[in-house]
């Protein structure tokens, strides 16, 4: 078995000491302040004068930042995640322009935060003894719930706030004993669904958990009595910190259940074939339509606002995301299909094309050969057998297509941004 080289991320939760929270919270409120004013220098700066900043620029403002009055404060904590916070920005900024990411919004302090330590700014000593920057003299309380590499150096510490007020750490380390899984001669084509979660290609078909659906009532019954609260008050941030933990809940149920199912099909098949999916495009929220009498037309609308409420809470980008790096670090072969594949309407028999079918269309009977299909036992099948097709091309031709389609893109989220008013780097 090889043996791959590669950087993983373990979180882990934080108790911190009373003087511990209140240095970690003031050094979270300089990295949101530093980021924003940045952000804000930026958008002013191409706005009022069409010039660009970058991240030296921004850098420079920090540092006179610290020799004024009023930010006299930034030098009371860490230096190392003030500077995290502009090279995240910059991040931030390159990925919008290379059209993988949203314009950097401002950071909100009702979201938490993070913050990020480099190795001049925390020191880590094998078993479990980590400390950070302006508290070198007290150990981080962190609860170890997994198990590091021996001998493990992290890279950077991030420490992050959630809405819900729960502290965590995550340490980003290389690990060399992450093995290769032996091959298994095995491949699934998965088919995303919204009655079941997924189906797979041999029949199998895994329910969805609907774990939003569940919390439902319990979160209207909170966001009625945050309502009532008069907003500002300490009522009001209790309220709104219960809130906080319904969601903080549902998010935790719903990676437990996608990191399990990702990893018993990344380690019981050697190729996982999947479609292409714009969640984004498909969760947008509708918008109503003129009735042509001065109003808006409201058939269909409700039912297109579930379907959206159902796809946002199946996190189906999620799960794709994990299939991908967990198949790149255990040696298995993970093939998205184009997205455009009729999967739905080719019978898996003959190959005949049938044409489109409602959604309210599970199954149906080919006109050609006769056999009865399940619409999503037969839409994996396809997948899978597109996607092997695509290993034995080599897809070459389709990958040259997919970069230029990129760049066509990226190109024309430039120019889109450009006639706005918003600066190019």
């Amino acid at each position: 078995m090889d043996s791959s080289r590669i950087e993983r991320a373990y979180k882990f939760r934080l108790y911190p000491t009373p003087e511990q929270e209140s240095l970690l919270r003031r050094t979270l409120g300089c990295v949101r302040l530093v980021y924003n004013k940045a952000l804000d220098a930026r958008r002013t700066a191409w706005h009022e004068r069409e010039e660009k900043i970058g991240y030296a620029d921004t850098s420079r403002m920090l540092t006179a930042w610290k020799k004024t009055d009023d930010y006299a404060f930034l030098n009371e904590v860490s230096a190392v995640p003030l500077q995290q916070g502009l090279r995240h920005l910059q991040s931030a900024y390159m990925n919008f322009f290379n059209g993988i990411g949203a314009y950097p919004r401002y950071k909100q302090k009702r979201h938490g935060g993070s913050m990020e330590f480099t190795r001049s700014a925390f020191d880590y000593q094998w078993p479990y003894t980590l400390r950070l920057a302006k508290m070198m003299d007290t150990r981080l309380n962190v609860k170890w719930s997994r198990t590091l590499p021996k001998g493990a150096e992290p890279t950077t510490v991030t420490v992050s706030l959630d809405p819900a007020g729960r502290w965590f750490v995550s340490l980003l380390v290389r690990d060399d004993a992450v093995e290769h899984l032996p091959a298994v001669d095995r491949a699934i084509g998965i088919d995303m669904g919204l009655d079941a979660f997924a189906i797979l290609s041999d029949g199998t078909k895994i329910e969805n958990p609907r774990y939003g659906k569940r919390q439902c009532k319990r979160l209207r019954k909170a966001q009625r009595a945050l309502a009532r609260k008069q907003k500002g008050s300490c009522n009001y941030e209790k309220q709104r910190q219960r809130i906080a933990r319904i969601h903080a809940h549902e998010a935790d149920q719903r990676r437990d259940f996608l990191h399990k199912l990702s990893t018993r099909i990344i380690r019981e098949n050697q190729t996982v074939c999947v479609e292409t999916l714009n969640v984004k495009g498909l969760s947008a929220r509708c918008k109503p339509k003129p009735d042509g009498n001065g109003g808006y037309a409201k058939n269909g609308q409700s039912r297109k606002r579930a379907m959206n409420r159902s796809i946002r809470d199946a996190a189906w980008g999620m799960f794709l995301t994990m299939l991908r790096y967990k198949a790149e670090w255990y040696g298995r072969v993970f093939q998205p299909i184009d997205r455009w594949y009729p999967s739905s309407q080719i019978c898996s028999q003959c190959g005949h094309n049938s044409g489109r079918k409602p959604l309210n269309v599970r199954a149906w009977d080919c006109p050609n050969c006769g056999t009865h299909h399940d619409r999503d036992i037969n839409a994996a099948m396809n997948i899978r057998v597109a996607g092997l097709a695509m290993i034995a091309c080599g897809d070459a031709r389709r990958s040259g297509m997919q970069r230029r389609a990129a760049r066509a893109e990226s190109v024309k989220q430039e120019t889109h941004a450009a006639r706005h008013g918003i600066p190019r780097l």
